[in-house]
């Protein structure tokens, strides 16, 4: 029997969106095969009967399943499908030694042990498996879509491909051997600095206070998660960031190596005026190029949107759409 960690997790509602009265909400756990064990909000329809379809959530790229990702499972659940939004590994409610370290491969690995976890959920039917990524999560949810075969359907909205951002700095401004090499090697003193210390230093959350000549995307993040309208006790962006050495393992590994290789149905869902919105084209485009598969991906641009409008602006985030496409690609 794999050993689950005994977590301390919040019974009280702590979200930064309502409770719904439409669905039944628990605090539930499962192990990664790393032997971390991971804290999650389920939610599920009221008056549910028969196995029912299910979703993972998570994203973004540090935030907690109190924020949107929470949003997004409670109202998938509201459209008669068994959710979950769970917190990563080192963040959060989740387990993981040390705190607030990330990696393209554990995190991958999150995504699939959710996927373990609804499989062998009696309400849930495991023929009937989908996920959504948001933010960072987008990025690694289409990665995940292309190792885990038993995933019939992804999501992957306001999408950050975590490894092109950090190898290649925002809009690839700084995508040199020379700009790597000077990022490369200041992680590495900071390892010495944190082996020395017997800490490991944040690196900082959302800026705050925010200086006047901010550039538009920076404004953006502040406004989500250092006011009330997405802050978090528990949100690594809220406060104190990640670790400055966090992120490390980002710098050479690229995550949507295989996505034209994914077989099962994917939509892929972005802002037009949002900062971000070139990843999600440019992944669209790699994963539809020379694809076997292209006919089932799809990339759905919200006109005048902008990155955290999809996080909680619940007239803006396509959840009609959203429905119809796991509809579709979950029976």
């Amino acid at each position: 029997m794999m050993k689950t960690e005994e977590l301390k997790l919040v019974t009280e509602w702590d979200k930064t969106f309502p409770k719904s009265d439409k669905v039944e909400h628990s605090k539930v756990t499962f192990v990664n095969r790393y032997g971390i064990t991971l804290a999650a909000d389920m939610y599920v329809p009221q008056n549910a009967e028969g196995k029912l379809p299910a979703i993972a959530v998570s994203g973004p790229f540090g935030a907690v399943k109190e924020q949107c990702s929470g949003l997004y499972a409670q109202t998938m659940a509201e459209r008669g499908f068994l959710t979950i939004a769970f917190d990563p590994s080192f963040t959060g409610e989740s387990g993981g030694q040390p705190r607030y370290m990330a990696s393209p491969d554990i995190n991958t690995e999150d995504f699939m042990a959710a996927v373990d976890f609804l499989s062998l959920n009696e309400k849930v039917d495991p023929d009937r498996i989908g996920i959504i990524g948001i933010c960072g999560w987008g990025g690694m949810a289409v990665n995940t879509a292309a190792l885990d075969t038993r995933i019939k359907a992804t999501v992957a909205t306001t999408m950050y491909d975590m490894t092109r951002v950090n190898a290649n700095g925002y809009f690839d401004s700084e995508d040199s051997e020379e700009a790597r090499y000077g990022k490369k090697a200041a992680m590495c003193a900071q390892r010495l600095e944190d082996y020395k210390a017997g800490v490991y230093k944040l690196g900082g959350g959302v800026v705050d206070p925010l200086p006047e000549d901010a550039p538009f995307f920076v404004k953006d993040y502040h406004d989500y998660y250092k006011t009330d309208r997405g802050y978090h006790a528990r949100s690594l962006n809220s406060n104190g960031g990640w670790n400055v050495v966090g992120c490390e393992s980002f710098m050479n590994q690229p995550v949507l190596k295989y996505s034209n290789e994914i077989r099962s149905a994917v939509l892929i869902i972005h802002g037009e005026k949002a900062h971000s919105c070139y990843f999600s084209k440019d992944a669209y485009a790699v994963m539809t190029k020379d694809s076997k598969y292209a006919d089932n991906k799809e990339l759905m641009i919200i006109p005048d949107a902008v990155h955290t409008d999809l996080y909680d602006r619940t007239d803006i985030i396509p959840f009609d759409k959203m429905q119809r496409f796991f509809e579709e690609n979950l029976r």
